[in-house]
């Protein structure tokens, strides 16, 4: 085996919409990082990120969930898993 080490998906948290939601991943290098996703009901392919630049990196779980409702607009404090 062997290949590149992919972000693992601990948890999502969905908009009200459905349309919208926030991963919290886990870097293969022990960092954690947000990722907000979106999709459209009339295309088939499913989420989609918002940017293809990654956002900051944090060093524990902890304070990338504390960060999630400054960097996330819509997603408000206490909604993250």
């Amino acid at each position: 085996m062997g290949g590149a080490m992919k972000p693992v998906v601990l948890c999502s948290v969905n908009d009200a919409s459905g349309q919208r939601c926030v991963d919290l991943l886990r870097l293969p290098d022990g960092q954690y990082q947000l990722r907000e996703c979106r999709r459209d009901p009339e295309d088939g392919y499913g989420w989609r990120p918002l940017s293809a630049v990654a956002g900051p990196c944090f060093p524990t779980a902890a304070e990338a969930k504390l960060a999630a409702a400054d960097v996330i607009n819509w997603l408000e404090a206490g909604d993250f898993c």
